[in-house]
């Protein structure tokens, strides 16, 4: 499928990393250019040098930046502009899950838990609307969690910031219609992450003869996904790329489910 992104320039947070890193090696596969940003210095250099290596310099940059300081998100958009003229798309990246249940979460961590959720959306978008207001056919992708809107309690934090952040993209995507920017998320399930790695891992450790598909498929049934596995970060990568592109030119304030049929609602 082409999804008509040749010279197209595409902003991706947490871009070094899991679904954030698929994603960044599909806008390039696809001809777009790309600026990501992440807080690990030594990985942003090592996924900018690969892709440079791969695409040219001319088409990617890389810059070290927290989505929680508004001015670095600031001078962000700064440096795409100097880099790459303006921006056409905005891929919401960046954020993890925080387990803990309601008795066990402290004010801190709620705290914390809906500043990441939110702000990581809100800075990057208020630094680059500007550049996505001049932008070809505008779309700002927010990655969300299954969690939104099949909360779990051991995720509780988590659950709660990710159904404020549905909320969220749906009042933008309102707001910015008339300024021509769509703005959608995907919902995603459980994917093959370095975190569920990890855990086989260990599993592995105490048991040498579990195989990785026999333990990733038991959890694949413990948590009832229909498919029988988890889903891979290329897959969700699929569907980010599409909300973002003028492949779905009349599509915004939506949501597409990558979660392998584990949602339980119509």
């Amino acid at each position: 499928m082409d999804y008509r992104l040749a010279n197209r320039v595409a902003v991706v947070t947490g871009g070094t990393s899991g679904i954030g890193l698929a994603v960044t090696n599909l806008l390039l596969a696809e001809g777009a250019n790309v600026a990501l940003c992440a807080r690990d210095a030594a990985r942003l250099k090592a996924v900018v040098d690969d892709c440079v290596a791969r695409h040219g310099a001319d088409r990617v940059l890389g810059m070290e930046a927290d989505v929680r300081d508004k001015a670095a998100m600031a001078l962000f958009a700064q440096g795409v502009e100097a880099k790459f003229g303006g921006a056409d798309i905005l891929i919401n990246n960046a954020g993890q899950g925080r387990m803990s249940n309601f008795a066990d979460t402290a004010d801190e961590v709620w705290t914390d838990e809906l500043d990441l959720k939110f702000f990581s959306i809100i800075h990057p978008t208020r630094a680059f609307l500007p550049l996505l207001e001049r932008g070809r056919d505008a779309a700002i992708v927010c990655t969300n969690a299954l969690l939104a809107v099949r909360p779990e309690a051991y995720m509780i934090a988590t659950s709660a910031a990710r159904a404020g952040v549905l909320n969220l993209v749906k009042s933008l995507a309102n707001d910015f219609a008339g300024k021509n920017i769509r703005v959608n998320s995907v919902l995603i399930g459980l994917v093959e992450s370095n975190q569920w790695e990890r855990r086989y891992q260990a599993a592995l450790a105490a048991d040498p003869k579990v195989t990785r598909d026999a333990w990733f498929g038991a959890l694949a049934r413990s948590r009832h996904i229909p498919l029988g596995r988890l889903g891979k970060p290329e897959e969700a990568a699929q569907a980010i790329i599409f909300l973002a592109s003028p492949a779905s030119s009349y599509v915004t304030g939506t949501t597409i489910d990558v979660s392998g049929g584990q949602a339980s609602h119509v």
